[in-house]
């Protein structure tokens, strides 16, 4: 830390809940609590019960919740093949190449999400390809806005590579290919693991792209959320929302634990 005197490190800490609760934690403790009462007529809920849990946890909610899972992590894998490929291409680029790749890749995420939920709807309605009504297209949607955070991850891990690790392997023989498998790879793999769970946390986040999108039997925890909450229940839709987080953060921390293990190897 940079602040050496105690009382100086004190103060920090203390800006730094005085900041924290108010602004991140207060909220969702707020969700929390919500979430276990029946009423909350006053500053404080009322009535605790476990009863919307059992709402959140099964039935529809159920089935939403395991269709963010499967859109999450197949955005997510998609996301870091997309954008891992096109970061290694990049580095091989010219300046004004990585530029044009950078643009590229950004671009999605410099505009509003729901504007990409249109440009996918309108761009896969017709044949060719035609993914409306079906699944693919909100995994499509989600790949698209995720991409830019896995492209990003890999390419500044990429900047920070000691290039004397390949040319030692290229000097004894080494293919491309396997400098590739063996060497580069190895090397990004915490990169890797980091942008799959900024990837993965975002599609689990992900509604206004996915309101335009998604068909009736394909419907994501967000959407479920946003359902609960637009016809008058607040409790449920908390404790739906309560379930989204704590789903969210046990992928994030067994995504971690893999992250750290890489870091050590």
């Amino acid at each position: 830390m940079l602040v050496h005197s105690r009382a100086a490190r004190l103060a920090a800490q203390l800006l730094f809940f005085l900041l924290f609760l108010p602004l991140f934690a207060l909220p969702l403790l707020v969700v929390v609590a919500a979430s276990l009462a029946t009423h909350w007529s006053g500053a404080f809920p009322s009535g605790p019960t476990l009863r919307h849990y059992t709402a959140a946890t099964s039935g529809d909610a159920l089935a939403a919740l395991t269709t963010s899972l499967v859109t999450a992590v197949t955005a997510s894998l998609l996301a870091l093949l997309a954008g891992g490929w096109a970061a290694l291409a990049a580095a091989r680029l010219g300046r004004r190449g990585r530029r044009l790749l950078d643009a590229l890749f950004v671009l999605p995420v410099a505009v509003p999400s729901v504007v990409v939920g249109l440009s996918v709807l309108v761009a896969f309605s017709q044949p060719p390809v035609l993914l409306n009504g079906t699944r693919w297209i909100v995994i499509l949607a989600h790949t698209v806005l995720v991409t830019a955070f896995a492209y990003q991850s890999v390419s500044a891990a990429l900047a920070r590579l000691d290039p004397a690790y390949e040319q030692a392997a290229a000097s004894l023989g080494a293919r491309p290919a396997y400098v590739l498998w063996r060497i580069r790879l190895p090397l990004l793999l915490p990169s890797l693991t980091g942008a799959a769970g900024l990837c993965f946390a975002l599609s689990m986040g992900e509604l206004s792209a996915t309101m335009m999108l998604y068909p009736p039997d394909w419907t994501p925890l967000p959407v479920q959320i946003f359902a609960a909450t637009d016809r008058g229940s607040l409790f449920t839709g908390a404790a739906v929302a309560t379930v989204l987080m704590a789903t969210t953060l046990l992928v994030l921390l067994a995504v971690s634990r893999v992250r750290n293990r890489a870091s050590y190897r």
